[in-house]
């Protein structure tokens, strides 16, 4: 007889999405269903404004990827107008990407997704000095790593034991039957776990040099960038050099050596290999390091076939809503995209509980709408978005710059490449993004210094006639995956906006054919040891680094206003 479980919240922080599971008597999932359980409505908030404010609310959408939305926000603007801003501009934004990605990858390896890997309790009983030897089977000078620095950090994580609580590390799966790694490699991550703590601060303050705060940056602009007097001042661009260095040499000494170690210790857990999920890859260009030069390419792979890249076609992008509670179910083009929502709730059922018990839970309505993500698709079909598409496209079209560490990763795990497909690949090519942009993107920076000896403007002159209408878009690559915004603008006015998202690829709820989204299809098959500790849906789902909050915003279940604002401005208008 067939069970159903429900993890809800699946994210350890941003807890707006749910995943339900229906496995049969031999605890093998059946089949998946992805819900988003709160509504975005950015686009309704859009509507009407100037579009030159455009990014200053997208980058609201998310706490994370503030900057992502932001500049999607400013160039979709820029592309609809025709603006081409100076390459001063072009390389700062740029910069201030690598600092958004050098935070995101780390700290969600570490803080939000290592610990599906990392058993806390386990490296309790680690013998610092052996893991102090074990670490330099990954790395030539391990980080953080000397027996008495681990001591340290052991005794840290006892205090919060013996006082009968972990702390950050409380209500883990600990003990968990398919964690594999010692308790020595245990205690090696752990370190590298607080240690990411302090870098992620010194790799916020790169984004606020030229972004003048973080996590909201204020100095972008359609047309450029307001930040001249940091661009001027040597001073503050060799303050970014120097946190910049210092970022690089965790990625390179801390994190790439924990994801070789777990690419070893994980290669034969079944939970973790041979589950790619949507085999369809999508991935699209960024980081533009020079004039003509880009870090990562655009390409679409289809049913995991590595022998052909496509090319992107914009206009085969849809999203439909026949399963996510909208009313307009049939797929449209982001241009014409609607957001009108139509929810229509849960129904009580039987689920197993957190003690393996059965009981009554609210269950989404498998046969109806079940989630506020829209279903995107590429000419009809569903994509997987995000680093491991990502690497995997470049690898495959030749990017020398991802083919150097691609190779070197493969040889220092002697993992095969086709491993990549897989909830451990993932995670990998999370990593490896990082060290890729770790290691080149300090061009755009060396190109920007030479760039400003030549040419100071940051800003290129524009106007918005209100007699025309325009139209045009943001696609591009973002810590989390493929991220679009599309704009029409009329009597100069913003007259519809829309934003495609990585997780709302990823997390994408079923079509009008029935066909699943890559977190569903990943669960497909996947067998759970222990239906009250569902770890092995965890670790899958986590791989992708969901952020529901891109893809959702905020309702009451009941329809009921939860508030309302009237802000009158100085000329007498209302919003």
């Amino acid at each position: 007889m067939s069970k159903r479980i429900v993890v809800d919240p699946i994210t350890r922080i941003e807890g707006h999405l749910r995943v339900e599971v229906v496995v049969n008597d031999d605890n093998v999932v059946t089949e998946a269903y992805s819900t988003a359980t709160l509504w975005r409505g950015i686009e309704k908030i859009l509507k009407g404004r100037d579009p030159r404010d455009a990014g200053f609310f997208t980058q609201r959408i998310c706490g994370v990827c503030t900057f992502s939305h932001y500049k999607a926000g400013i160039m979709a603007v820029e592309n609809a107008l025709g603006i081409v801003p100076p390459l001063n501009a072009v390389l700062t934004r740029t910069l201030m990407n690598a600092a958004l990605f050098l935070h995101d990858h780390p700290v969600h390896f570490y803080q939000l997704h290592a610990l599906d890997f990392v058993d806390i309790v386990s490296a309790l009983s680690a013998d610092p000095k052996k893991a102090s030897d074990e670490a330099f089977k990954y790395a030539r000078v391990p980080y953080a790593c000397g027996a008495d620095q681990l001591t340290a950090v052991k005794e840290r994580v006892a205090a919060f034991a013996k006082k009968g609580a972990l702390g950050p590390f409380a209500n883990g799966y600990w003990g968990h039957k398919t964690y594999r790694l010692t308790p020595e490699q245990n205690l090696i991550a752990l370190s590298h776990y607080l240690e990411c703590l302090r870098i992620q601060r010194t790799v916020a303050q790169m984004m606020a040099i030229f972004g003048s705060k973080q996590p909201h940056p204020q100095s972008l602009t359609v047309g450029g960038v307001t930040c001249v007097m940091d661009l001027l001042d040597p001073a503050r661009l060799g303050e970014y050099l120097v946190k910049f260095q210092e970022t690089a040499d965790f990625i390179n000494r801390a994190y790439y050596p924990d994801l070789v170690m777990a690419g070893k210790a994980y290669a034969s857990e079944p939970s973790v290999v041979g589950d790619v999920g949507t085999s369809n890859l999508f991935t699209f260009q960024e980081f533009q390091l020079g004039a003509k030069d880009w870090l990562f390419d655009s390409g679409i792979i289809l049913g995991g076939d590595i022998s052909k890249v496509y090319e992107v076609d914009e206009d085969k992008i849809t999203e439909e809503a026949t399963r996510s509670w909208y009313k307009k179910d049939a797929p449209l083009h982001p241009y014409d995209g609607e957001t009108d929502p139509s929810y229509t709730g849960f129904k009580e059922a039987d689920t197993i509980d957190g003690n393996g018990r059965s009981v009554k839970a609210p269950l989404i309505d498998e046969r109806g709408k079940y989630s506020w993500i829209k279903a995107p698709r590429y000419d009809g079909k569903p994509m997987q978005v995000g680093p491991l598409a990502n690497i995997v496209v470049n690898y495959v079209k030749g990017n020398e710059r991802v083919g150097k560490v691609v190779e070197g990763f493969l040889k220092d795990t002697g993992l095969p490449v086709g491993a990549v497909f897989s909830t451990l690949g993932r995670t990998a090519c999370r990593m490896i993004e990082a060290k890729v942009i770790a290691d080149n993107a300090l061009a755009a920076f060396n190109n920007l210094a030479a760039n400003l000896k030549v040419d100071q403007s940051t800003c290129a002159p524009y106007i918005i006639d209100k007699n025309k209408e325009y139209k045009g878009r943001y696609i591009g690559h973002v810590p989390r995956g493929t991220l679009s915004h599309w704009v029409r603008i009329k009597n100069g006015l913003i007259e519809n906006y829309q934003a495609v998202v990585p997780s709302t690829w990823n997390a994408s709820p079923k079509d009008s054919q029935n066909q699943r989204g890559s977190y569903e299809e990943c669960l497909i098959g996947l067998k759970i040891a222990d239906l009250s500790k569902p770890l092995e849906i965890i670790r899958k789902i986590h791989s992708y680094d969901p952020c529901i909050a891109c893809a959702v915003h905020v309702m009451d279940a009941n329809g009921a206003n939860m508030s309302s604002h009237k802000v009158t401005l100085d000329n007498g208008a209302t919003c």
